[in-house]
């Protein structure tokens, strides 16, 4: 009885450590036929397509596993913070990079609306990060980009600019191949769409968008919330965390740490996030 006890007591513990230390987003394998980035590029350039019509194929590429490799392995996170007299190690664990459709070697980082970007967290049973998240996750980052910022025009929210600036990201990964396709934590090529107290302040829904790091660790973007919720620039990236996360380690919900009175402090400095999320409607 106790050698079985023991067995048992060793089995919580290391399936308890594996879960803390290797994480793989759920999502579907990739279809050797599926589109490549710059195929999908081409499948969504029609200018007569509307942004509901372009969203919806993205979530439903998305929803049929149409993702590079590189993004299916997950970086961790960890972060320690004393609250009153007891010390905290929170430990979540995020997309190396910003999500993308294709493979490999042919991808596009594909900007969405925050409404779409809800969506494919709630597929993938994730979340949005939080400002205090997303500069935790440059920091964290071994691979850091030098922003690009194309100068603002009309032609923004269009694709052909979408692909003007992945093309850009793309030559400045080059140097980095090896290890970006090897799921090393990638930062400073996007702006983030967070999770914010800002969400909801506003008489309709806005998008939330933080970040876009120089190599000095100083966001070019502040906490900013004056687009509705249906803008998605060339600028924006979607990251998303993994819903669970493990507080010494112990597992539990990002919303819940996020609603907590105490121990929101470990993931959000703007305060207590009550809506960790944004509403699915507004096309």
């Amino acid at each position: 009885m106790a050698m079985v006890k023991g067995l048992l007591t060793f089995l919580f513990f290391f399936i308890l450590v594996q879960s803390a230390v290797a994480q793989k987003l759920k999502i579907q394998s990739r279809k050797a036929d599926a589109l490549t980035g710059s195929e999908f590029i081409n499948s969504i350039s029609d200018s007569t397509m509307s942004l509901t019509e372009r969203e919806n194929v993205i979530f439903n590429t998305i929803k049929k596993g149409n993702i590079p490799n590189f993004l299916r392995k997950l970086s961790k996170i960890e972060q320690e913070l004393t609250l009153g007299d007891k010390k905290y190690k929170i430990t979540y664990f995020t997309l190396p990079d910003y999500m993308a459709i294709g493979n490999n070697e042919d991808y596009f980082y594909v900007p969405m609306t925050p409404i779409l970007a809800q969506k494919v967290a709630n597929l993938l049973k994730c979340s949005l990060p939080t400002k205090e998240m997303v500069d935790l996750i440059y920091e964290y980052a071994t691979i850091k980009l030098i922003p690009t910022p194309i100068p603002p025009n009309k032609a923004m929210t269009t694709v052909p600019i979408f692909d003007v600036h992945n093309q850009m990201i793309q030559q400045q990964l080059a140097p980095y191949l090896a290890q970006h396709t090897n799921s090393e934590l990638t930062a400073g090529n996007k702006k983030d769409i967070i999770l914010s107290t800002k969400i909801y302040t506003e008489k309709t829904p806005k998008v939330v968008i933080y970040g876009w790091h120089q190599l000095s660790g100083k966001a070019i973007q502040p906490v900013y919330n004056k687009h509705s919720n249906t803008w998605a620039d060339y600028s924006h990236g979607v990251r998303l965390i993994q819903n669970k996360v493990f507080i010494n380690g112990k597992k539990s919900t990002l919303q819940k740490v996020l609603a907590d009175p105490k121990l929101h402090s470990l993931l959000s400095d703007e305060g207590i996030i009550e809506k960790a999320y944004y509403p699915l409607t507004g096309y």
